[in-house]
């Protein structure tokens, strides 16, 4: 993708945000809860009492289309209650976390779950991800190399979703997917590209050849579980 096509792609997600949301929103720092473990989070959660959706996605190799996606998560959000419903994300802006404005325009409470290595790594939390929880943890999430269990960060983010909601995602999307299926969360998929540039230039600065199948590692699982 050229400078100038990420440039449109950029103006026409901020156009998108402009139109979805009914009324102007400016969010102040999010309220930080360092090292929290998974008991607190879910604790957290059960005090508050509402229904809570999460959605996930890429982050880092952002979106192809990003404005298609955020349209689409809008229309999502408009089948629930914000009084009763609570829109949690993965904490940072990047990616799936420009969803965050998009459910303050329309008044959701917000909140982040991610693990200590976003803050290790000093990534950037969104503004409008309202109460942000760091979770302990070694891993950036997904399952824990070489086994089934899923790390403290996802743990947390299936255990406390009642609805899981995605758009496109990497390993850790896929695996905490996957999870929330099997557990009977309810789930909804949206196939969703991630960036191809950044994927590109991603995959030349660790050495690998340049990827030719840009849907992520669940939407591949997506595809390949659909009859054929």
């Amino acid at each position: 993708m050229s400078a100038t096509l990420v440039l449109i792609s950029s103006l026409a997600a901020a156009l998108v945000l402009a139109k979805l949301g009914s009324q102007p929103v400016t969010c102040g720092p999010p309220t930080i809860n360092q090292a929290a473990t998974v008991e607190a989070v879910q604790s957290y959660f059960r005090e508050r009492g509402k229904t809570l959706v999460t959605f996930v996605g890429y982050s880092g190799t952002e979106y192809e289309d990003k404005a298609s996606m955020l349209a689409r998560a809008g229309t999502v959000l408009d089948s629930f209650d914000p009084t009763k419903t609570i829109v949690n994300i993965g904490a940072t802006v990047d990616g799936i976390g420009a969803v965050y404005e998009i459910a303050k325009q329309k008044g959701f409470e917000t909140t982040g779950i991610v693990s200590t290595q976003a803050r290790d790594a000093k990534a950037t939390v969104a503004p409008c991800a309202g109460t942000v929880f760091f979770i302990t943890d070694a891993s950036w999430g997904g399952l824990l190399p070489g086994t089934e269990k899923l790390s403290p960060t996802s743990t947390a983010m299936v255990a406390v979703s009642d609805h899981l909601v995605a758009f496109g995602g990497g390993e850790v999307a896929r695996d905490e997917f996957q999870a929330a299926r099997i557990l009977g969360k309810k789930t909804q998929f949206f196939p969703a590209d991630m960036n191809h540039d950044i994927a590109i230039k991603k995959a030349a600065k660790n050495g690998q050849p340049a990827p030719t199948d840009f849907r992520g590692a669940l939407g591949a699982v997506i595809a390949a579980s659909r009859p054929k």
